[in-house]
């Protein structure tokens, strides 16, 4: 089975969508009729990104607003403050009906998880779903149709500041005798919470030892043990919460042919519509492509009614999940794509707190920490983040005789078709495509040739 693509061109010289320059984006781009799924991995390991079935590759050095692929390390992620937040939020209205008055979120809320919709072709709306292989409802809410409360139930909280003391007249106050010696002193919320979190863990491993067959003294405290990102996932929630979500998957759409491998993951290999359903009503719809070394995640769009749950960091949240879910059945399969970070744009650089994370070097396309990458963007919108001067592309364009093409239904390899069409002048524009995708993929991609 082959990849085959088809040259657009160069774009120069349009609107970008993240600082507004009328003239300031460029990018090269290829359209994609068949992509196997590890020729799309190498790909996107050298900057390129899908919109559909269009496939582009920002021009780094010229582009006003440089997008740097960036990738999450999931087994070894670890949910921020902010992210926290999100999944207690949402737990809470799951368990309890309560839904957040405002959203409280990063900048990125209420928009797609990529930007991918900025290179012309953009994503489904959100009245309109059109999901292949299932039934869906429209996401558009009728005006008599009320889910959740608009304003949740106040509950008074233990670490709540005392309500004000009403103003009385200019009368000095009695003395008083202190503190009562009789009872105990008073003790900040902070510190009681704290107890009653030792003494509910201490609980929970005194029960779990009591119910195991074989008990053994444990090493250390379980408080002192990080939760994990599933344990945060499910933090809270009853076996009887007032809301459920549940989550489907369907292949759809997309230039990826769906594969299976032995060593693969149950679902297999492909594009995929990750459906999350409310009681029944479907909610959001984020899409997925699982490819051999990662889960990479296009863009979510969810109905506005429900966008002070900050759907799109906890579905990221919950990709990253996924991912390592995989990653039990596919041990290659340990990265989450979240797209291009661009650091040009605050409002996008909140992809650069779900750590820890690598950037693409624009150069040698090897992996770099975000964190050694940050001091040289905050000098330069576009950088060598490699910081080795020797390290170069492992995989530059070495022969161009061997890169492939299809020329009227037939697969030959670059050498033979320039025999056949002798004076033709096409020699830059292959050996340009051959050297932004690299001689692996150009050995295996089919470049259509008319």
């Amino acid at each position: 089975m082959y990849s085959i693509v088809e040259l657009k061109g160069v774009k120069c010289g349009y609107r970008c969508g993240y600082c507004g320059n009328e003239e300031g984006k460029d990018s090269y781009g290829m359209w994609s009729h068949n992509m196997t799924v590890q020729d799309y991995q190498d790909l996107i390991d050298r900057g390129w990104r899908r919109s559909g079935k269009y496939v582009y590759k920002p021009i780094m050095n010229k582009t006003c607003c440089p997008q740097y692929t960036i990738r999450c390390h999931a087994l070894n992620f670890h949910p921020s403050k902010t992210h926290k937040k999100t999944l207690k939020r949402v737990n809470k209205f799951l368990s309890k009906g309560e839904m957040p008055v405002e959203k409280q979120d990063e900048e990125h809320e209420g928009e797609p998880m990529d930007s991918v919709h900025e290179e012309g072709i953009r994503p489904p709306p959100q009245v309109s779903l059109n999901i292949d292989h299932s039934e869906v409802q429209d996401v558009t809410a009728s005006p008599d149709t009320d889910t959740t409360n608009s304003t949740p139930p106040t509950t008074p909280r233990e670490d709540a500041a005392p309500a004000p003391a009403e103003k009385t007249s200019n009368v000095m106050p009695k003395p008083g005798k202190g503190a009562d010696p009789s009872r105990p002193p008073c003790r900040k919320a902070k510190d009681i919470r704290k107890e009653r979190r030792l003494q509910k863990d201490q609980q929970m491993q005194q029960e779990a030892v009591s119910s195991s067959p074989n008990p053994t003294p444990s090493k250390s405290s379980s408080s002192n043990q990080p939760k994990s990102l599933e344990e945060f996932i499910t933090e809270s929630l009853p076996n009887d919460p007032l809301h459920r979500l549940e989550f489907k998957r369907f292949l759809c759409d997309s230039p990826l042919e769906a594969e299976t491998a032995p060593d693969g993951p149950d679902v297999g290999y492909g594009s995929f519509h990750q459906q999350y359903w409310l009681d029944g009503r479907i909610v959001a719809v984020g899409v997925l492509d699982i490819l051999p070394s990662c889960v990479s995640s296009v863009y979510l769009y969810y109905h506005p009614d429900f966008s002070s749950l900050s759907l799109g960091t906890y579905s990221a949240l919950r990709e990253i999940a996924f991912t390592r879910q995989l990653q039990q059945q596919s041990p290659k399969l340990a990265y989450y794509y979240l797209g291009f970070y661009v650091h040009s744009c605050p409002k996008m650089r909140y992809k650069g707190q779900y750590r820890p994370s690598d950037l693409l070097c624009p150069e040698t396309y090897s992996w770099v920490p975000i964190e050694r990458c940050i001091p040289r963007l905050d000098v330069s919108v576009y950088s060598r983040l490699n910081e080795n001067a020797q390290a170069g592309d492992a995989r530059a364009l070495k022969d161009l005789g061997r890169v492939l093409v299809l020329h009227r239904r037939t697969v030959m390899p670059y050498a033979a078709y320039a025999r056949k069409r002798k004076g033709s002048n096409d020699e830059k524009e292959v050996e340009q495509y051959a050297s932004l995708v690299g001689q692996t993929c150009a050995e295996r991609i089919l470049l259509y040739r008319a």
